[in-house]
């Protein structure tokens, strides 16, 4: 049995790539690690720091103590942080993010991001060009920064926090030709908003999941 260790900042999640993974990889073992206070670091210091990166790697360090053979981190934050990280590991680490920001180059040159928090802002632009470079293709970056979304889900309103991104997300489809919800914790909204724009919209975690069973299936297995 091959281990998979999911590395999170936000508890919830954690059922939603269960079930995902239980469903397209179900002879791969799961555990899943938690760190909420890497998250709120990250928005009390405004992003990555020395110390940041230190933690992030010595998450990564103990998800290989504990059995993992690869390691996947689902915080669109951290993203700058693992390409560090990846250099210091002896097993595979995959970015939640990657096949995201692929995926949207791949669509359209103007691309529109919706995120809830400031530390996300900057680390999804950065890899979207990151991707476009790959891709040979320039893109303009129309980004909307909803803070009172992600407020209202810290106090447990969902229901505000979700109108909150289906409006920015129809709000920034009016000027691109692919729509970026840039969290997971947002990617339940993907089928409605798509309903009531125009233009694609994406979202991680199902694009997350392809691209594991790649990998599994090609190198891990």
């Amino acid at each position: 049995m091959k281990r998979i260790c999911f590395l999170h900042t936000v508890p919830f999640l954690i059922d939603m790539f269960r079930q995902k993974i239980g469903k397209a990889l179900p002879q791969i073992e799961v555990f899943n690690v938690v760190d909420e206070s890497l998250l709120q670091e990250l928005l009390d210091k405004e992003g990555l720091t020395p110390d940041i990166i230190r933690r992030v790697a010595m998450q990564a360090f103990l998800a290989e103590q504990a059995g993992a053979e690869l390691i996947v981190f689902t915080c669109s934050s951290t993203s700058p942080a693992v390409n560090t990280v990846r250099e210091m590991s002896s097993i595979p680490i995959l970015k939640i993010d990657d096949p995201l920001a692929a995926k949207a180059v791949s669509i359209g040159h103007r691309i529109g991001i919706v995120c809830t928090v400031q530390s996300t802002l900057l680390p999804s632009q950065n890899l979207i060009r990151e991707h476009a470079a790959q891709q040979g293709k320039e893109v303009e970056i129309r980004a909307e920064l909803e803070s009172e979304a992600f407020q209202a889900i810290k106090s447990g309103d969902r229901q505000l926090h979700d109108q909150k991104i289906k409006e920015a997300a129809i709000r920034v489809s009016q000027q691109v030709e692919v729509v970026v919800l840039a969290q997971a914790s947002m990617s339940h909204l993907t089928s409605e908003i798509q309903k009531n724009i125009s233009v694609p919209v994406v979202s991680s975690p199902d694009l997350c999941v392809e691209e594991l069973v790649q990998h599994v299936n090609q190198d891990f297995l």
